[in-house]
């Protein structure tokens, strides 16, 4: 009996999975959530909070990891197992070397790239490619080449110049000459004259075309050198391909994902369908595949997730140390398509319209234009799932309206002043002030925190991360000039009131000027892109000044923000 008691209890330990990590704390107080995780706009749920708090509280203590990141994603997956006992996964996006036992992080699903022998015998051919590339487009020889081209290319222009110039003063002196010899020389000696001075003029073409031919002789050989040394180049580059694709095509047939119902796809498979047909780089070692996939290979009931950034925040996107950020969406949206097809998951609010039931106040009209005090949560134009916007609204109102209506945008979730124009030619007059910057606009904004100092500028240009639309990054490289002007209202209760006066218009800038490190490194409050959720993002656009587009008359517009 007592060999059958040790027998039942090995069999119960070696079914719990060796990433299954029990709670340090009681959780039967809280209620779990009827539905999963939506993992592209969700509230962390008050269990996943927990086991994030207790990922937290071991990543704090193990700080020989801080070595291989300065700061990453992770998750954490709450499941339960055959047992019915509650417990979560833990995993990083990406790669490191998390050598430490005492976190039990999932695996990568395909260690193809550090186990294949083959795998690394290619990489390795398509990195001496990437040598050779490198030698080639930045050697000293190239260089020269092109330094001597471009020096060999401008002494002949000059010289051809000073060849036309001469040639071209030479014509007028050989006229002056007929005319005056035609006025005072017989004319055998007249004759000769001519014959001298045509005898000029074609040694003249002689020294231009020898000219020609010289430096042409020199260019060419210069640029058949320089092509030869192209020609590798392109040769290269075209076999780098040609071992990229397939390499990346074997690679990407190793990331096999599982879902509920069993169903397995590999990332060629998952992206197949979409117009880019390739994954983005680095798809399938975020952490909510990873987490997902040890659950389902494991008998593991996800039951929650979420997921936080720990550690410094990076030097182009924003991300807070330990606040929560949905999955990615160009890498992860494919993937978790597929391994969450079978799963009850919440609805995606994205797709509901969120300016059901609001009224869109006019604050000015007349013949030419209108001036909206547009609500929070209402878009300015139809998006791809939801139609009604001010756009729809003014058009109904308006069915006489012509012209794209819109001159100017604000984001769905902030509220605020918006001018419509009612005719192509006030929309033109109004679009031009804002090309001149001459509009005048003001913005109210409660940051996080207590923000040092009265005032100041901040200038980091933006684009977009191709990687997470509709997030920004800053971009010092191909990002677009950005510049906000800040002033401070107020401070009460770790928030600080802002006023803030956009000099450019660029998709989401107050709020990634306000989040980022480089700016006020202060998000502003409801803000889910790049801070934490709240009742809404207090991002008001109080006041509009500008010069009506037929009268010209200066306008001047402002509603206080209602938070």
């Amino acid at each position: 009996m007592h060999a059958n008691f040790l027998l039942c209890v090995l069999v119960i330990i070696m079914s719990k999975p060796a990433c299954f990590t029990a709670f340090s704390e009681s959780v039967d107080h809280i209620t779990l959530p009827e539905k999963f995780t939506y993992p592209f706009y969700y509230q962390p749920h008050p269990i996943s909070e927990l086991a994030a708090k207790q990922l937290q509280q071991q990543l704090a203590t193990q700080t020989q990891l801080f070595d291989a990141f300065s700061g990453k994603m992770f998750g954490v997956l709450v499941v339960q197992n055959e047992q019915h006992e509650l417990g979560f996964l833990s995993a990083y996006s990406g790669q490191f070397n998390a050598t430490d036992q005492n976190i039990k992080f999932v695996e990568a699903i395909s260690n193809m790239q550090s186990t294949d022998a083959k795998y690394r015998q290619q990489s390795d051919i398509i990195n001496n490619i990437n040598s050779e590339l490198d030698q080639l487009q930045n050697s000293e020889q190239l260089s020269q080449l092109n330094t001597d081209l471009t020096k060999a290319t401008n002494e002949f222009n000059q010289r051809l110049d000073a060849q036309h110039k001469h040639m071209q003063d030479s014509r007028s002196k050989r006229k002056k000459q007929r005319s005056e010899g035609e006025n005072t020389l017989d004319k055998r000696s007249f004759q000769r004259l001519q014959v001298k001075l045509s005898a000029q003029s074609v040694a003249e073409k002689k020294q231009l075309s020898a000219l020609k031919s010289e430096w042409q002789a020199k260019i060419n050989t210069l640029k058949s050198t320089i092509n030869e040394i192209n020609d590798q180049i392109k040769l290269l580059q075209k076999r780098r391909k040609t071992l990229s694709k397939s390499l990346q095509k074997k690679l990407f047939s190793q990331y096999k994902f599982l879902n509920i119902k069993g169903e397995v796809k590999d990332l060629n498979a998952v992206f197949a369908p979409l117009p880019e047909h390739t994954p983005a780089s680095g798809a399938g070692d975020c952490a909510a595949p990873k987490l997902l996939q040890y659950a389902f290979a494991n008998n593991l009931t996800p039951i929650a997730m979420a997921e936080f950034w720990f550690g410094d925040s990076l030097k182009s996107a924003v991300r807070q140390h330990k606040n929560y950020y949905p999955a990615c969406f160009s890498k992860c949206q494919p993937i978790l398509a597929h391994m969450l097809d079978g799963m009850n998951v919440e609805d995606n609010p994205l797709l509901e319209n969120p300016a059901q039931g609001k009224s869109l106040p006019i604050i000015y009209q007349d013949d030419d234009m209108l001036v909206v005090n547009k609500p929070a949560e209402f878009l300015s134009v139809p998006g791809i799932t939801i139609e009604d916007s001010v756009y729809t609204r003014i058009k109904s109102q308006f069915p006489q309206a012509s012209g794209p209506l819109i001159v100017h945008r604000l984001d769905m979730s902030t509220s605020g002043l918006l001018m419509v124009a009612l005719n192509k030619r006030a929309h033109k007059a109004l679009q031009k002030q804002f090309i001149e910057r001459t509009v005048e606009k003001r913005y109210v904004a409660l940051v996080e925190g207590f923000v040092e100092g009265e005032s100041g500028t901040i200038d980091l240009p933006l684009r977009l991360d191709l990687d997470d639309k509709p997030r920004q990054l800053v971009c010092y490289e191909h990002g677009k000039p950005a510049f906000t002007t800040w002033q401070v209202v107020s401070r009460e209760n770790n928030v600080t009131r802002l006023h803030l006066h956009p000099k450019t218009g660029r998709t989401h800038q107050l709020r990634v000027h306000c989040a980022h490190k480089l700016g006020l490194n202060m998000p502003i409050v409801g803000d889910t892109h790049y801070g934490k959720l709240a009742d809404r993002l207090h991002l008001h656009a109080e006041y509009l000044a500008f010069s009506h587009p037929i009268t010209k008359k200066r306008l001047t517009f402002e509603v206080p923000a209602d938070f």
